[in-house]
């Protein structure tokens, strides 16, 4: 009896957790880090008491939340620094960190931001952006870059990029990717070639009005 008692604490101990990462995700998804702790567990149908059991700080619970999109980041990274074409790898890794992004407001904040206390953010954050440089290097002496870009340009295109937040969702990874695509002809040390990479499809950003009658 006690064996079957203590099997049951610890699936529905699993199945607390599964939920409040699932409500993370959601609610920073879409919130933002600024979202609380207690809207958390409201979407995850506990208690604040259940959540910090599991989770005992905010900085714990963000790290968790986005392990999956860390692990994405790095394997961006990692796919990026071995592309044999550095301006390839270099557009791949902007494309990806974009969409990465536009997927989670929550994950873009934590990414651009140094929340207090979220060291393995921060690292991940730098570790990006030492690959961005690397990869900016070997493509700038291929000839396929810039020759004025710097690592401060990617934050900076980020930090627009942050602005998509207040896109609607369904249109929101469709800007995404024609921003990045933007951005990254901006980056092209020759964007007068003559055979560009096609844009992707623009997103439906507003309804045109039929004209008003008289």
């Amino acid at each position: 009896m006690t064996g079957h008692l203590s099997r049951t604490v610890r699936s529905d101990a699993r199945d607390n957790r599964a939920r409040i990462l699932d409500a993370a995700r959601t609610v920073f998804g879409e919130e933002g880090l600024s979202a609380p702790m207690r809207e958390v567990a409201r979407h995850a149908g506990i208690g604040p008491a259940t959540l910090y059991r599991h989770f005992p700080t905010k900085q714990v619970l963000i790290a968790e939340t986005f392990a999956e999109q860390r692990r994405a980041c790095a394997a961006a990274v990692h796919d990026a620094l071995t592309d044999t074409d550095p301006w390839h790898g270099f557009r791949s890794l902007v494309e990806r960190i974009c969409e990465l992004h536009a997927h989670s407001r929550g994950f873009a904040d934590a990414f651009m931001t140094a929340f207090p206390g979220a060291m393995d953010l921060a690292a991940d954050r730098e570790r990006t952006l030492r690959a961005v440089a690397e990869l900016a290097r070997r493509a700038q002496k291929a000839g396929r870059l810039r020759p004025g870009f710097v690592v401060d340009d990617l934050v900076l295109m980020l930090m627009a990029h942050r602005g998509l937040r207040d896109t609607p969702p369904a249109a929101r990874v469709t800007a995404s990717r024609r921003f990045a695509a933007y951005v990254i002809e901006a980056f092209r040390a020759a964007p007068e070639d003559p055979a560009p990479t096609p844009l992707p499809p623009a997103p439906r950003l507003h309804h045109a009005h039929p004209p008003s009658t008289p």
